[in-house]
């Protein structure tokens, strides 16, 4: 389409998100990805794409989690003016490897921060104050007292430091943690790297998941990494489930040697008959963490300034390097 006899970039989005979008900026012609891509008029045109992992299509196997990139990896050879994949999620690992030569992969860094920091949050008070089992002989009818512990006073580990473990930080805070220590790929002041888990292990009341997955990351929590933690030590996840080593996290569950509070898993969704529903000591959630009430209002907020950057050939935001 032309306008002021300039042809206006095509910007493909999800259509349950058009709605939060509102006016688009001028130069941009906004449609919503067609149901039958394969066989769209325009699919060569799309200089920008939006695609999201947490909008199944009404196609999608039910309990199943669909690829980000959807069909679209059978047909990146068909879109020659495609500049830009955009996606809602701030992991980027199941499609970073497949965007092809030229094409730029942007993050949704920024937008699941407060909400996936709930739920850590969440996660580990449920942990320490044994919400689960309190729950379990409640309908049991057991009265059963227990001294429990507390953040207060308790050492923390964030695996993981980047947007969401800072925002982890911010409201663990006021509850007074003996010490949090921070981990991430790189070192800077006050954040350190992997180097140190043999030190701080042992002395970690509670361990929380924040990494990109990555062949560096992935199943980085084994059997010797599960081996250094302090007995009773409490493990969250909230990043991807192939970071643990299911195996192994099933043996020190089973052994009681600690306890975890999950958001995802490997394999994902987690069959109905897989060991891990059964395990002591676990509290599972369905990958939910990023997925809260106003989501979509927050996504909206990057969508459009992305777009305003598109219109006026600016650098766009959150583009993924070293894959992530």
């Amino acid at each position: 389409m032309m306008t002021d006899g300039r042809m206006k970039h095509l910007v493909w989005l999800p259509a349950k998100t058009l709605e939060f979008l509102g006016d688009p900026p001028e130069g941009l012609e906004i449609a919503p990805i067609p149901d039958d891509i394969e066989h769209a008029e325009r699919l060569g045109d799309v200089e920008f794409l939006v695609i999201s992992s947490s909008l199944p299509s009404g196609n999608q196997p039910r309990g199943s989690r669909p690829k980000p990139a959807g069909p679209f990896e059978d047909l990146w050879d068909r879109m020659p003016s495609l500049r830009y994949v955009q996606t809602l999620s701030a992991g980027v690992d199941q499609i970073v490897g497949s965007i092809p030569p030229g094409v730029s992969l942007c993050s949704a860094r920024g937008v699941h921060d407060g909400s996936v920091s709930e739920w850590v949050l969440t996660a580990i008070l449920a942990g320490l104050k044994n919400i689960v089992p309190f729950r379990d002989n409640m309908r049991e009818g057991r009265w059963e007292p227990m001294t429990l512990p507390g953040l207060s006073g308790a050492n923390i580990v964030l695996l993981g430091y980047g947007d969401i473990g800072h925002a982890v930080e911010r409201r663990l805070e006021p509850f007074g943690p003996g010490s949090i220590c921070r981990i991430a790929r790189r070192p800077k002041e006050g954040i350190h790297t992997a180097d140190v888990l043999p030190e701080v292990l042992p002395r970690a009341d509670v361990v929380v998941l924040l990494l990109p997955l990555t062949e560096e990351t992935q199943g980085i929590v084994d059997s010797e990494f599960l081996a250094q933690m302090k007995p009773g030590a409490l493990l969250v996840n909230a990043a991807r489930g192939k970071l643990v080593d299911t195996t192994a996290l099933l043996e020190a569950l089973r052994a009681g040697h600690i306890r975890a509070v999950l958001d995802v898993v490997d394999p994902e969704p987690l069959p109905a008959d897989h060991p891990l529903w059964q395990a002591p000591g676990l509290l599972i959630t369905p990958h939910i963490a990023g997925l809260g009430a106003h989501f979509m209002q927050r996504a909206m907020v990057l969508i459009r300034d992305q777009l305003e950057r598109l219109a006026h050939d600016e650098p766009l935001r959150n583009v993924v390097r070293d894959g992530y």
